[in-house]
Parts: structure tokens; C-alpha cells; sequence
């Protein structure tokens, strides 16, 4: 196992990756800008550096910063957590190349992960179901005549695009030939990469993702799957394992496929295969992310399985040896942003009143405190609410009575713990037939 390892990012997952260290023995350091000094992360870490002023360009995006700090530390490994560079091949190249471990995917395979077109070639040899589409990039001419070969509507996917960014649903020809090239500039612009890809755009679809580790030595293990319907311009909001709509049948059916998809790839570490999930319960392959997600609690509340520390084991060389996986229940996270309610427009301020809850079944994963200032610069998250329920229904109504107890409150300052009770007491959601464009739907 590692002896100190540098943790590069900030907020909760920056404390969650502290804290799995400290039971494992292993010393930490911890990055941080200018915006971010008095940061519990900061506190809790054995050795911290900042590198460089609040903006992530210059700091938690810049990895010669990162990378000084790491060798100046002398640190066994370098933990990304999940947004910045926790995806970015080069920055795994960089740390391998310096003698440090990355705990994640090798380059190679972020690198082919990252291409979405690459991706669904790969889950297409295993057997894994993909949405009708172009084979890959298109030019205006190809958008036209495999839009009509289809059927609209459609929808337009930056190649090697992530986080929801790059999406366009086209719903005629006109509208195709409108914003093909808006799509194209903005990939280009965003991800350095102007391809853009087509497919069926799937009405009313649930996104359920399968969560997985595996080890160096080929061994994978599905944790069972996660619903994300719950999201607002494709950036999810409520997370629950298990989902209600999947049968056991087709997770045992699903699950195989996700394994051997990794298997193929060489695939390392904590990850999920995501894929949407129609009215009539087939699954549709979309992608895999090769990090941490913000959702993870959930499948380690429902297996007891701690991701986290996985992740450092399994970069430190060991093997799973987690045998079956059993699930226990059920459990939903809901993310608490800073944000309105109403209009999900960032609220940054002073936290000068915060009560979190708890009892039995109530997980907080936070990095605020009283006094905190919520910077603008990053991520609105302040905190993940998880709860747990014998059934969903116990763990919807654990959930309601845990976002009653939930304060944050101070200058400036606004959560969305109401959104979150809104959804949780409308039909749709307590009888599991909401999907990923329910918000809308909702706030209409």
C-alpha cells in the first residue's frame, strides 16, 4: 500500500479521499487554491499546498502545479477524485511517466473511453445494445440522410464529449442543417475535438448506470445498477439503487455484458457503464466514465462495499476479493447544490446556519461548516444527502423527513432542498415512471 498520496481536487470528494486514507494507513496531502485555504480537506490532510488563485485553470485544471506539489511532497500516488483532470489521459501520462501512480484507469484506456465512437465499437463486439446511429463522426451531408434512415428526432453527441455538454436534439431536417454546425464549434471549442456523432433520440428514457471495480489482474465486479433520471440540462440531481424498473432477469443479463466490456478494454479501478433505459425496458449502451462518480454512496450503502477504498487498493496492486456482491435495500442521494430551487441558478454565499440530519439510515457527505464562504469559482455541490430504506418506500419517506432537518441558510446564500421535495412527493417519482426529462416536465 501507498505510504502518502496527493489528492488532487477539493470539496467533499477531496474529504471522502482523506478520510478512506487515514483508515488505511496512509498519509496525505492536499492541494488547494487561494479561494479554498481554509477548506476542511485542507485541515484534515497531513501536509497541504496551494497551487495557484481561485480560477481552475490555474490550479486544480493546471497539472504542472499539481505534479510540483506531488514531487515536492515525495507522494507514492496522486488521487484525481472525479471533474478536473480526473478523466484526462495526459494528466495520468504525466504521473506514470514521473513514477507516480495514478489511482484510475491507465492512459490508454482513458484515452479510448474518452472517444465515445471508439467506446460503442467496443460495446458492440461484447454485445452490449447500442442506440440507432451513424458509425461515427458525420458530415452535414451523412447527418441528413441517417437522420431520415432513423427517424427524428435525433440527437447530436460531440465525439469525444462528457458531463452532458455537446448534446443537441434535433427534431426535423431544417432544424439538423441549424444546428449541426453550432454543435460542431462548440466540441471544438470545449473538448478540442469538432466530430460529432448522431443517434435516435430515445423518448422518455430512464439513465441507469451500472457501477464496477476491477482489479490489474482481470478481475471485475458489477455493484448493481444506479438510476439518474432526476437531472436538469443532463447534470443529475437524484441518484437510487436499485432501480424499480429493472428486473432481475435483465440486470443479470446487463451485468454480464458490463463485464465483459471491461474485461475487453483492460479497465482499472472504480468506473460505470452508462446506458438508457426505454419504456419498454431495453437497454441502450452510451458511455463509460473511468473515475469516481458523485453518486457512488449509494451502491456502498445498499452493498457495504467502500468504493474509495477500493480504488486505493486496487492501485496499490491488490486484488478483489470481495466475493458475491449482496444488496441490502434501497438508497437515494440528493445532491445539495447552491442553487435556487426554482431557477437552478448558482447562489454562492456566507453558510451563517447550518443543521444537518441524521438518525438511523442518513449519510452526509459534506465539506461546508458554519462560517464557510461558498466560493463562485467551482461546482455549486455543498452536500450529499444519502438515505436508506428496507424498501423504496421507506427510503422515499426517510428522505422527505432528512430534507426537512436540512439547514443551510446565510447571507446570499440559497439551497435546493425544496426542488428536492417536490420531486419526491410527486406521483411520477414515488410510483418510479419519472425519466430524464421529468424535471422539464415538471417545472412547466
Amino acid at each position: 500500500m501507498f505510504s502518502k498520496v496527493l489528492i488532487a481536487n477539493r470539496g467533499e470528494i477531496a474529504l471522502r479521499a482523506i478520510r478512506a486514507c487515514k483508515e488505511l494507513g496512509i498519509k496525505t496531502v492536499a492541494v488547494y487554491s487561494e479561494a479554498d485555504e481554509n477548506s476542511v480537506h485542507v485541515r484534515l490532510a497531513d501536509e497541504s499546498v496551494c497551487i495557484g488563485p481561485p480560477e481552475p485553470s490555474k490550479s486544480y485544471l493546471d497539472i504542472p502545479s499539481i505534479m510540483s506539489a506531488a514531487e515536492v511532497s515525495m507522494v507514492d500516488a496522486i488521487y484525481p477524485g472525479y471533474g478536473f483532470l480526473a478523466e484526462n489521459p495526459k494528466f495520468a501520462e504525466i504521473s506514470q511517466k514521473s513514477g507516480i501512480k495514478f489511482v484510475g484507469p491507465s492512459p490508454e484506456t482513458l484515452e479510448l473511453i474518452g472517444n465515445k465512437l471508439k467506446a460503442k465499437e467496443i460495446a458492440k463486439k461484447v454485445g452490449l445494445p447500442l442506440v440507432p446511429g451513424s458509425e461515427g463522426a458525420v458530415s452535414p451531408s451523412d447527418a441528413v440522410d441517417i437522420a431520415r434512415e432513423i427517424g427524428y428526432p435525433v440527437v447530436l453527441k460531440a465525439a469525444a464529449g462528457g458531463g452532458g455538454r455537446g448534446i443537441r436534439i434535433v427534431m426535423d431536417e431544417k432544424e439538423l442543417l441549424e444546428k449541426l454546425p453550432v454543435a460542431m464549434h462548440e466540441a471544438e471549442v470545449s473538448f478540442g475535438d469538432g466530430r460529432i456523432y448522431i443517434e435516435k433520440f430515445i423518448i422518455r428514457p430512464k439513465h441507469v448506470e451500472f457501477q464496477v471495480l476491477a482489479d490489474g489482474n482481470g478481475n471485475v465486479v458489477s455493484l448493481g445498477e444506479r438510476e439518474c433520471s432526476i437531472q436538469r440540462r443532463h447534470q443529475k440531481l437524484i441518484e437510487e439503487s436499485p432501480c424499480v424498473a429493472v428486473s432481475d432477469k435483465k440486470r443479470r443479463e446487463i451485468e454480464k455484458k458490463v463485464v465483459r466490456f471491461c474485461k475487453e478494454i483492460g479497465y482499472e479501478g472504480a468506473g460505470t457503464v452508462e446506458f438508457l433505459m426505454d419504456e419498454n425496458g431495453e437497454f441502450y449502451f452510451m458511455e463509460m466514465n473511468g473515475r469516481i462518480q458523485v453518486e457512488h454512496p449509494v451502491s456502498e450503502v445498499v452493498t457495504g462495499i467502500d468504493i474509495v477504498k477500493w480504488q486505493f487498493k486496487i492501485a496499490g496492486g491488490e486484488s478483489l476479493d470481495i466475493g458475491k456482491v449482496e444488496r441490502n435495500g434501497y438508497a437515494i442521494e440528493f445532491r445539495i447544490n447552491a442553487e435556487d430551487s426554482d431557477t437552478f441558478a448558482p447562489s454562492p454565499g456566507l453558510v451563517e446556519e447550518l443543521f444537518l440530519p441524521g438518525g438511523m439510515g442518513v449519510r452526509v457527505d459534506t465539506h461546508i461548516y458554519q462560517g464557510y464562504k461558498v466560493p463562485p469559482n467551482y461546482d455549486s455541490l455543498l452536500a450529499k444527502l444519502v438515505v436508506w430504506g428496507r424498501d423504496r418506500e421507506e427510503a422515499i419517506n426517510r428522505g422527505l423527513r432528512a430534507l426537512e432537518e436540512t439547514v443551510i441558510e446565510g447571507r446570499g446564500l440559497k439551497v435546493n432542498t425544496n426542488f428536492h421535495k417536490r420531486v419526491l412527493r410527486s406521483r411520477e417519482f414515488r410510483e418510479g415512471k419519472h425519466h430524464i426529462g421529468f424535471v422539464e416536465e415538471m417545472l412547466i
